[in-house]
């Protein structure tokens, strides 16, 4: 690590956000399992704790979720509703720092290196920020504080729900060393079964290898997995976080075959996702179509231009042409999805995606 000051940095994760709001505002399904989205043909876009004691996750197809929760309750998403909250908890947030980098509606990272107002530690900063959150919007949120944004992830996760924890610089790769690997933001799924068949279970596992023995399994990965699971994460919180891609996608209510129906679908879902192409003020050259069938193949194809697409026509047509490229499909179609790749902003270290279901 460097030889300067430690950095405090808070990472704010709200707790179950999409379907806390929902129970805030219908006092009808507090204390109940709430999935926010699914339905007869959707998958799960949030779920309360309520819910997650049943095993019900995010992206669960709703057949699955409601077998094992027949109580389960399923409201439609209010994506404008979670915007606000979520506008009004990054101001909070902005009372404290200028140095905010959101991750997603409903999770930030803070640098509280400078103390605005005074408080004492990054501790009583987070505490005051919860406090608020709790107070101004009726809702609870966890808080990592650690030295590094990767060890804030982890703290944030460590006592959840409504919860903080702090990991002192001292206390970083002993913190690390305790976690299963599979926690490890950056180590997806794939990996950690990876990680597992090569006897690396926890932090402890990973820190017992070198270098050289990480590089010829992991390749370029392995300096960072080297790094963090001792603790070591020098990346800056950075206010402006751009996006790697712009998309909209809907699940259909029965599964479709014919081609004017899914052109028609798919022309609905370019108008979704070029306004929110307008609203994040991006310019992209690549257009992907998202396909996923009935028995939940899932699938996409591209399209790059040498210029960006310089209008919504344009990327509808692009769109339409990937799909009629699939015709005649082998299966009913359950969702489409349309987005614009390879954006003017780009940030090879932590891009961001912004996404819409309808």
């Amino acid at each position: 690590m460097s030889d300067a000051p430690p950095r405090k940095i808070i990472h704010v994760d709200m707790d179950a956000f999409y379907a806390s709001v929902e129970q805030r505002d219908d006092p009808a399904l507090r204390g109940k399992p709430v999935a926010v989205g699914g339905g007869h043909r959707g998958v799960v876009a949030a779920a309360s704790y309520e819910a997650r004691r049943f095993g019900v996750r995010s992206a669960m197809p709703s057949v699955t979720a409601k077998r094992l929760c027949p109580d389960l309750i399923f409201v439609k998403p209010r994506f404008d509703v979670y915007r606000a909250v979520s506008q009004q908890i990054r101001a909070i947030f902005l009372d404290y720092t200028d140095l905010v980098e959101p991750l997603s509606l409903d999770e930030a990272y803070l640098d509280v290196t400078e103390d605005r107002k005074n408080l004492g530690s990054a501790r009583a900063i987070a505490e005051d920020i919860r406090r608020r959150i709790r107070e101004e919007c009726q809702l609870t949120a966890s808080a990592g504080v650690s030295y590094c944004k990767f060890i804030a992830k982890l703290a944030s996760d460590h006592r959840k729900p409504d919860g903080l924890c702090v990991i002192t610089p001292e206390k970083g790769p002993e913190f690390v060393a305790s976690l299963p690997v599979a926690r490890f933001h950056g180590v997806g799924p794939v990996t950690a079964r990876k990680m597992e068949r090569l006897g690396i279970h926890t932090g402890a596992d990973l820190q017992a290898l070198s270098l050289p023995q990480l590089q010829a399994h992991f390749g370029s990965s392995a300096e960072w997995y080297w790094r963090i699971c001792r603790g070591i994460d020098e990346r800056e919180v950075k206010p402006d976080r751009p996006y790697k891609s712009v998309s909209a996608e809907r699940t259909f209510d029965e599964d479709l075959r014919d081609p004017e129906r899914l052109a028609a679908e798919l022309e609905r879902i370019s108008g979704y996702a070029w306004a929110r192409i307008e609203r994040a003020e991006v310019i992209g050259r690549t257009v992907t179509l998202k396909v996923k069938f009935a028995d939940f193949e899932l699938i996409t194809r591209s399209k790059s231009f040498a210029t960006p697409v310089p209008d919504q026509p344009a990327f509808t047509a692009a769109g339409q042409a990937l799909l009629a490229a699939l015709h005649p499909v082998p299966k009913g179609i359950r969702l489409l999805g349309l987005g614009l790749h390879n954006l003017n902003e780009v940030n090879s270290a932590a891009p961001a995606q912004l996404g819409l279901a309808i």
